[in-house]
């Protein structure tokens, strides 16, 4: 094949170190980015192994790579500079998301009907059946686990309302009502 319709560089296409965020990253203009107490921690804690353990690792290999003569076709070299490129992405990311969070505890809600963040919710919808959620933070939702953003559209419209109530979720096939079976907090001190 004709190098021209070959990549050259696998750091060319990998190389944004502009500080730019991804659009998937970034959060919408004016949204806080609140989080409970543990995914602060969670965060924190993997900003810590990158900076104290993974980072220190992988310079060593780099610099061992690089005493070993051409850096072309040095493909521990090349490896470890792409893999310190996605480390410090990964850092500047934790980094702008640990000084932007509002650390917002849901078990000063332990007891209310009512749901805020951080609430776990039982509703009823005619299409789907019932389901459960947890309403967290951006950087915490994890669908597989039944998390949900707090600025998801499901989200949005169970915030503020209270237990027995029936609320309206736009969806891409139209409106549905959801009816809230249960509302509960992770008790205090937990």
């Amino acid at each position: 094949m004709n190098k021209a319709f070959t990549k050259e560089s696998d750091a060319d296409a990998d190389d944004d170190d502009d500080g730019s965020e991804s659009p998937a990253s970034a959060l919408p203009a004016g949204v806080r980015n609140y989080i409970t107490p543990q995914g602060f921690a969670r965060l924190r804690a993997e900003l810590l192994q990158l900076m104290d353990e993974e980072r220190p690792k992988v310079v060593e290999a780099v610099h061992w790579a690089a005493k070993n003569g051409d850096r072309s076709e040095n493909g521990d070299y090349l490896y470890g500079k792409k893999r310190l490129r996605e480390i410090d992405r990964r850092i500047r990311f934790l980094t702008q998301r640990l000084e932007a969070a509002e650390v917002t505890d849901p078990s000063v809600h332990y007891g209310s009907d009512q749901i805020f963040f951080g609430a776990t919710v039982r509703y009823a919808d005619a299409h789907d059946g019932e389901r459960d959620v947890t309403i967290l933070g951006i950087d915490e939702a994890d669908s597989a686990h039944r998390q949900v953003s707090w600025i998801s559209p499901i989200a949005r419209a169970l915030l503020k309302a209270h237990e027995g109530d029936v609320v309206r979720l736009v969806t891409p096939s139209g409106m549905r009502d959801i009816e809230i079976l249960a509302v509960s907090y992770p008790a205090p001190g937990v």
